[in-house]
């Protein structure tokens, strides 16, 4: 399947598909009505961060999935004064492309 996007969303060589265009893919596919197709993806993006937001892992069997990766604190070096700084631990977003994702790369 291919995803690249319009000759406008063309970013360092590489093609991006915008929002507009992944509800205007959806909607041809699964052959609904764009506002239709909009409110789904909306809908599915809103679980994934509700759950992630919860603690919890999404998978979606040989696609992908979806989980919080949790960073602790560490001692860093503020760079302009040299003086030792205590950088704060944080969480953050992270997806790990599943087998069948994988397999549509190559």
């Amino acid at each position: 399947m291919y995803l690249g996007g319009s000759p406008g969303g063309v970013r360092a060589g590489l093609l991006t598909m915008n929002r507009h265009e992944l509800i205007d893919r959806v909607a041809l596919a699964a052959e609904l009505p764009r506002p239709a197709a909009a409110r789904a993806l909306d809908a599915a993006l809103e679980a994934i961060e509700q759950s992630l937001h919860r603690g919890e892992e999404v998978r979606l069997t040989g696609f992908g999935r979806f989980h919080v990766a949790r960073y602790t604190g560490r001692r860093g070096v503020n760079p302009r004064t040299g003086e030792p700084i205590e950088v704060a631990g944080t969480a953050v977003a992270r997806f790990t492309p599943g087998v069948r994702l994988k397999r549509a790369v190559r």
